[in-house]
């Protein structure tokens, strides 16, 4: 018997989420950048996932529509975003992932996404959630740092009742403290138990809010990889790293992007824990 039990599952595009099955690898820089630095994202994320065994569905935002200041880049926008998207998937053939941020995106950005997410800030927006679940493509909702994690079934539930079943959750911290996020493990657990596949994000996870993310003091990385092994360890189904060839040049999270250089020797770690978790018996109170 497994060490933790399984979830519902899934396909998005061509990679199985759920079930039991492999740990999937979400990556990708935050924010639509430049071709270049797009591209090279891509190829790197690309070979290290291939050479791993991670499952990827790649990930960037054509919109960041929460940024402390209206002078932030924001990303290209709806249009020119998702075709670069629709680029990126047709020259590297992995599915792709990016934020919506209202009803009147879902259906154009279904067109082009194989998950549509839902930010953290909007995880309460009911039109939103059912629109997502409307277009029947999978949707991965980011839990809101002003939520017990009990409560995502409130969210799963409306989504459920547009008929799709398709669904993630994921954990990225709660506020505790003054613009500090703290990670609680037990909520990996509790979401889990709602009976959907899991993703925990630990580069959000150590974001300052409140810092412009471009600040040095924006984010603290430094504590990624310990985040990072100890949610695989609590028993994820997917892993979300945001990751820039050169972070302290990347137009949005630059204090908590994961460098590109250093993606491969963090998921070696996460290959080892996620293996040792699948040796392990099950243990129940």
């Amino acid at each position: 018997m497994q060490a933790i039990k399984n979830t519902k599952s899934f396909e998005v595009g061509n990679v199985h989420v759920g079930g039991g099955q492999s740990l999937v690898l979400i990556c990708g820089p935050c924010v639509i950048e430049d071709r270049d630095t797009m591209w090279r994202a891509a190829e790197g994320i690309s070979k290290i996932a291939e050479k791993l065994q991670f499952p990827l569905i790649f990930k960037s935002s054509y919109l960041k529509d929460n940024r402390s200041s209206e002078l932030s880049y924001q990303g290209p926008g709806l249009e020119a975003g998702l075709e670069t998207l629709a680029a990126l998937k047709r020259d590297f053939g992995f599915p792709v992932l990016s934020d919506i941020h209202n009803e009147f995106e879902a259906r154009t950005a279904a067109e082009v996404l194989d998950v549509l997410q839902i930010p953290a800030y909007l995880s309460m927006q009911t039109s939103l959630a059912i629109a997502a679940g409307k277009t029947g493509k999978p949707v991965n909702v980011k839990k809101g740092q002003f939520l017990d994690p009990g409560d995502m079934s409130k969210v799963i539930k409306k989504i459920e009742n547009t008929g799709n079943q398709k669904i993630m959750v994921t954990e990225r911290g709660a506020s505790f403290g003054y613009h500090n996020l703290v990670v609680d493990m037990r909520s990996l657990v509790t979401m889990r138990n709602l009976g959907y596949p899991v993703v925990y994000d630990p580069t959000h996870s150590v974001r300052v809010y409140g810092i412009p993310s471009d600040s040095p003091d924006g984010g603290k990385p430094e504590y990624v990889p310990a985040l990072t092994r100890a949610g695989v360890a609590a028993g994820i189904d997917v892993l979300f790293i945001e990751s820039h060839p050169d972070p302290t040049c990347a137009k949005c999270d630059a204090a908590s992007q994961w460098p590109l250089s250093k993606l491969e020797g963090l998921l070696k770690q996460v290959r080892e824990v996620d293996n040792t978790l699948r040796r392990l018996e099950a243990i129940s109170y």
